[in-house]
């Protein structure tokens, strides 16, 4: 099963740390990254560029509307995600418990990925259906 892990940071935290220090975070995040593909629990992941470069999309007077920066002001900043393959909930968390992001103060946040093929097929033949 499939469980997409959303990593938050303290930018300022992060910023503060010696380039040494950080180097040596990257490092060892990156050959976990190696240790889970190896296992076969590696399903992708991405970094994120900075929440300045954000841009957040909603609907407001029935029009698109855009705003700058993302949706919630917080002290943490998401910085990537990534996506698990795990037994279950308790087999994600497992894994995820070993991530050194953790102890440089980074939080994760798991959550099941939705299996979205059912409602994906019923789309398709109601559009199919309308097409007629």
């Amino acid at each position: 099963m499939k469980y997409i892990c959303l990593g938050y940071y303290d930018k300022g935290k992060f910023e503060a740390m010696p380039e040494s220090e950080r180097n040596a975070l990257f490092d060892r995040c990156f050959e976990y990254d190696d240790h889970l593909r190896a296992n076969g629990h590696w399903g992708g992941g991405e970094a994120l560029q900075g929440p300045e470069t954000a841009l957040t999309l909603s609907w407001k007077n029935g029009k698109v509307s855009t705003t700058d920066g993302p949706y919630a002001e917080t002290k943490e900043q998401l910085g990537g995600i990534l996506v698990l393959e795990a037994r279950d909930m308790n087999h994600a968390v497992q894994l995820m418990t070993q991530h050194p992001a953790l102890k440089y103060g980074n939080v994760f946040e798991i959550r099941p990925a939705a299996d979205m093929n059912e409602l994906m097929k019923a789309s398709e033949q109601r559009r199919r259906q309308s097409t007629i």
